[in-house]
């Protein structure tokens, strides 16, 4: 077998890792667990019929809250619209007189205002020190065009928009830390996987790298200045770096078995991938060194990591159980894993919300794949994308 064919098996066997059958016949629907004396009861309502379906759409997300039309309520959270892009919060507890606090934020539009309104109920309310996630944005690949392109919209798939229009295989997009731009691998230009950047100010593309063999799973650093990547243009997929403009390309791992999603640190001081055999984690030092295996008790599959912003010590990660693949949570301090979802079809391509308890994932059946909402606690699990909008994947959240 050629290089080159050798490379692009290698690409598609880590970065096409799903492509067999799942083993749920299951629609992908909610699954409700944990709903105890862990969550908060909440009653919300909005002064217009959109406001109010948005609080129960959000509040209905959110693992440490459950929604109750009840008298047995902790918290009645109000929304009001005060102007075009202002929300007013008004945050009342059962029996108070009067609210306990009234807070008011803006946005461009009245849904954006709302979510930053909600956020603030959030970190009022929650009594865990979490943030709120209701203002992150997504970006995803969907098949709705009957082409795989690439697509932003908020959290709750409005305001979308396409932005690829490539009639092309495109996999794998991921944020820039500013939220201005996007880079994915496609191989609409040469035939095979290159990566590409968007700048989402003018929609322009330009070629971010493009070496012999393949070129995938870029990933900007937390602070935006460097890049993370597997190529395979010396002979085996290994981890490079390179700087913001795809320039100054370094080398960090050397070894013959393939390599795949590296994913920052929150400090930019380590990068995790997944290697082979298994495949398993492993940690790098940024500037280069020996890798360091920190997958264990997490079964013989531990792919796709994404390193939490919000807690610098938990790793969300691909696992498999058996036929299936559910998302899992690794421990770095005690380099333990655990499974965090239970669902009864697959769950693959889990990326952090910023409050470090929830993470966006792919759900997927034989059939269809919706970009889902799951709660790391308690396993509850919400579909985010409609089933009108087609097969949805590899969503990557970006958050202010």
């Amino acid at each position: 077998m050629s290089i080159t064919l050798r490379c692009l098996f290698a690409f598609f066997a880590l970065t096409a890792l799903f492509a067999a059958p799942a083993f749920a016949q299951r629609d992908i629907g909610q699954i409700d667990e944990g709903v105890s004396a862990v969550t908060i009861p909440v009653r919300v309502s909005g002064t217009t019929p959109e406001l109010n379906a948005l609080a129960i759409q959000a509040f209905s997300s959110h693992g440490r809250y459950h929604l109750t039309a009840s008298a047995s309520y902790v918290y009645d959270l109000h929304f009001s619209a005060i102007g075009p892009g202002q929300v007013r919060v008004d945050i009342s507890q059962r029996n108070a007189v009067a609210p306990i606090a009234s807070e008011t934020a803006s946005g461009t539009t009245l849904r954006e205002a709302f979510f930053a309104a909600a956020d603030l109920a959030v970190v009022k309310t929650n009594g865990q020190g979490l943030r709120g996630y209701f203002t992150s944005r997504l970006v995803f690949i969907s098949d709705r065009t009957g082409h795989p392109e690439i697509y932003t919209s908020d959290l709750f798939f409005g305001d979308v928009r396409q932005i690829t229009h490539d009639r092309a295989i495109a996999m794998m997009p991921r944020w820039a830390p500013d939220g201005e731009r996007i880079l994915y691998t496609s191989f609409f230009k040469s035939g095979f996987p290159d990566i590409f950047e968007i700048n989402l100010s003018n929609y322009q593309r330009s070629t971010f790298v493009s070496f012999k063999g393949t070129n995938s799973g870029a990933h900007f650093s937390p602070d935006g200045r460097q890049v993370a990547m597997v190529l395979s243009g010396e002979g085996n997929p290994d981890i490079y770096v390179s700087n913001a403009q795809g320039l100054q390309v370094s080398r960090r791992t050397h070894s013959d078995s393939a390599k795949a999603s590296p994913a920052w640190s929150p400090d930019g001081s380590r990068i995790i991938f997944a290697m082979e055999p298994g495949p398993q984690l492993y940690v790098i030092p940024s500037g280069g060194g020996a890798a360091r295996r920190v997958s264990f008790n997490c079964g013989g599959y531990c792919a796709e990591p994404d390193w939490s912003r919000a807690d610098p010590t938990k790793v969300v990660f691909t696992m498999k159980n058996g036929a299936s693949y559910q998302i899992g949570v690794l421990d770095l301090s005690t380099s333990q894993g655990k499974q965090v979802s239970n669902a009864p079809f697959d769950g693959i391509e889990p990326s952090w919300l910023p409050d470090g308890r929830h993470v966006v994932y792919t759900a997927r059946t034989r059939t269809e794949s919706r970009v889902s909402l799951l709660d790391t606690l308690s396993g509850k699990s919400v579909p985010l994308s409609p089933a009108s909008f087609g097969s949805t994947r590899q969503a990557n959240v970006w958050a202010r």
